[in-house]
């Protein structure tokens, strides 16, 4: 088994499996859609509306697994740029007060100096060891930034 190469330090934050499995499953689900909507169009059983609309959710289911898939923290000059699976924001360096990768949270949290918390979904303990080392570079970055 080899092993890969470490990402640099300023590299975009990305889930593996947080962006393959999101993509297959809503590929496989708007085509399971589109298959069923022919099909039942075929049959007689469907009118042409109850088709578009089973195209149309799967579509829509499909777009929001696209948008899991698009999921990662951007590293900057002035703070890392999350973007969750419904909001995107700009974290300065200096608003970072803690990294935390806790056993059995599914995500890297940063703990800011005015007490929020802000979800990193882009570092995912799903990833295994790769996982842990993103958390670890993530950590890396944020000491580098503080001191400079």
């Amino acid at each position: 088994m080899t092993r890969e190469a470490a990402a640099p330090l300023d590299a975009t934050f990305r889930p593996r499996r947080g962006r393959v499995v999101p993509l297959v499953v809503a590929g496989v689900f708007v085509l399971i859609c589109v298959a069923v909507s022919v099909g039942m169009g075929v049959a007689g059983e469907w009118t042409v509306g109850d088709q578009v609309a089973l195209v149309v959710f799967g579509l829509l289911v499909g777009g929001f697994l696209a948008r899991y898939a698009a999921i990662r923290a951007t590293p900057g000059p002035d703070g890392l740029t999350v973007r969750n699976l419904m909001l995107t924001r700009t974290v300065g360096w200096d608003e970072i007060e803690a990294v935390r990768f806790v056993e059995g949270d599914p995500w890297v949290s940063l703990e800011l100096v005015d007490t929020d918390v802000v979800a990193v979904m882009a570092v995912q303990r799903v990833d295994g060891d790769r996982g842990r080392a993103e958390a670890r570079r993530l950590l890396e970055l944020v000491r580098a930034h503080r001191r400079s």
